[in-house]
């Protein structure tokens, strides 16, 4: 039976997906991967699978938010992925963080109500595997690029009201 909200089967997508939230991001980076076919397009939520430098990878939009990427992102696990890359734009909190930085997460803290779902309402703080976090910063250096490490936050809250909110959590180290 097909995921409700992923209309594909099994062997559509590849071991390794990339999420961004936008749909049309999902579409740029298709256009990245070789032989690209487009597997999924329900609800708007692009997805593609194709491959990069011989290495099958998956492209899928989660749409907005954390309970919208925790829909797609079990669904995904059905069909058989394996290893999420979150990608897309964030807010820095530093002040040395400019527009276009690249910005790779150790952990989250999760300021949402949707990892609390998972582990019956107790704080937990998801951390990125150390293997996949490790490439991501070594490639990111072999093009040139000096990436901001370190920990983010999630929220259900784009537009915060609290400015001293976002000052509380830079000061606590979170980076984006």
């Amino acid at each position: 039976m097909s995921p409700i909200h992923i209309r594909a089967s099994q062997g559509d997508f590849a071991p390794v997906v990339l999420l961004p939230g936008d749909p049309n991001r999902a579409e740029y980076v298709s256009h990245q991967l070789q032989h690209a076919r487009q597997v999924n397009a329900h609800r708007g939520l692009l997805g593609y699978t194709g491959s990069y430098r011989g290495v099958p990878v998956s492209v899928q939009a989660t749409g907005m938010g954390c309970p919208s990427a925790a829909i797609i992102i079990e669904e995904l696990m059905t069909l058989g992925a394996q290893i999420f890359l979150r990608i897309g734009t964030c807010g820095g909190l530093g002040k040395q963080m400019r527009t276009t930085d690249l910005v790779i997460a150790t952990a989250s803290c999760p300021l949402d109500a949707t990892a609390l779902h998972y582990v019956g309402n107790e704080p937990y703080a998801p951390a990125a595997s150390w293997r996949v976090t490790r490439s991501a910063v070594e490639a990111a250096e072999a093009m040139g690029l000096k990436p901001h490490v370190g920990l983010i936050a999630s929220t259900d809250i784009f537009y915060q009201p609290d400015p001293k909110s976002i000052q509380q959590w830079a000061q606590r180290g979170v980076i984006a």
